[in-house]
């Protein structure tokens, strides 16, 4: 029997939990505030689909991921969506070599394949970091996807499975009676029943729109992400990160590159815009240009803080049962990393709702960790 089933928010995960629920023959209807693929999932360039690096409760989840996004686009119907290019976290300081060898050995034994490379092998990875850089973690099944064309691609295939989506619908508040919500009303006052589950994904606002039965220990940063001009040579031969500094690197199509890595924005709420600092393009160019000297004088095409991201009070997803409402599914606080794992996630939040029975591999994501 077909359930009928409210997603808000239609970003990659909205998106791929509408897939999901069609794909096990149970109804999925989406609204979106704006359009799809709009909001955290919107932006210049591709995202690093990066196990190397995570919190350790993540690591089952990127796992479950990384066999799932090679063929990906086959279940979508769409060309390839996922490019296997590598991970290269680079280390100049001797502080940071434990840490950096501790992880590449638990990653390893979690069945993650990571490798550490000292001195001048770090150079047959990336040859022109700079004369500081001593040595790297090396993490070969991590690559790229493009963010839009999945989300889109998701939510294309969802329609055709039966799902509705529906975008410049903005929900305002959920309502409920007893242990159950049984309508969300939108801002325009218009009122969309819920007999099934509801699912709230809106990342930045999750926390609006569950704060009246929960409190998430979660905010909203306005991220930063730069994009080059064309280069006459692309230095960067994998995704890149940094063990001290706050940035990541990954080669763009047209000879370009994004330069990302948490630097931050400003975000006017009044407007729900958000505007770049130059200050904060500055540090991010100057951390690129540090770690690979042969970028001096890059010039910045795109400069873009425009989307807002949950972040969670220890950089780790929040993904639970709403307390005290018993159809109610919420996720939020990715943190700047929630991409990659969407695709495990996304189906087990639609198996958790269809079968009534919480996956073991989100009970480390749940909100019990923050108490007592």
């Amino acid at each position: 029997m077909m359930t009928d089933n409210l997603i808000i928010g239609g970003g990659v995960y909205g998106a791929a939990v509408a897939f999901e629920l069609t794909g096990r023959g149970a109804g999925a209807h989406l609204i979106e505030a704006s359009h799809i693929g709009a909001g955290a999932s919107a932006g210049p360039g591709k995202r690093g689909v990066r196990a190397s690096g995570r919190d350790p409760r993540e690591i089952p989840l990127i796992r479950q991921s990384r066999k799932i996004w090679p063929s990906l686009h086959e279940r979508l119907r769409v060309a390839p969506l996922f490019e296997q290019s590598g991970h290269v976290m680079l280390i100049e300081r001797a502080e940071d070599m434990a840490e950096a060898e501790a992880r590449a050995a638990l990653q390893s034994t979690m069945g993650i394949p990571t490798e550490m490379v000292y001195g001048d092998a770090v150079r047959d990875y990336e040859p022109e970091v700079c004369d500081q850089v001593c040595a790297a973690m090396i993490c070969p099944g991590d690559g790229v996807a493009d963010h839009t064309a999945t989300t889109k691609a998701y939510a294309a295939a969802a329609r055709a499975a039966g799902a509705v989506v529906e975008e410049d619908v903005s929900a305002a508040r959920l309502v409920c009676q007893g242990s159950l919500a049984t309508g969300v009303e939108c801002a325009d006052g218009h009122h969309y029943p819920v007999t099934g589950n509801l699912f709230v994904l809106a990342n930045a606002g999750v926390s609006a729109l569950v704060g009246g039965h929960v409190d998430l220990p979660v905010w909203n940063n306005a991220f930063q992400v730069l994009l080059s001009t064309p280069l006459d040579d692309v230095p960067i031969r994998h995704l890149v990160g940094h063990a001290h500094r706050t940035l990541s690197l990954k080669s763009e199509p047209g000879n370009r590159i994004m330069i990302s890595g948490g630097y931050q924005g400003r975000w006017d709420y009044e407007r729900q815009t958000g505007q770049t600092v130059a200050s904060e393009i500055a540090a991010n160019v100057a951390d690129a240009v540090a770690v690979f000297p042969s970028l001096e004088g890059i010039e910045i095409e795109v400069a873009d803080a425009g989307h807002l991201e949950a972040v969670s009070i220890d950089r780790v997803p929040v993904i639970d049962r709403l307390p005290g409402l018993d159809n109610v599914y919420f996720a939020t606080g990715w943190s700047g990393h929630g991409w990659a794992i969407a695709p495990a996630i996304a189906a087990l939040l639609a198996a958790w709702a269809l079968d009534g029975v919480a996956p073991a591999e989100l009970a480390p994501l749940a909100m019990s960790r923050f108490t007592a």
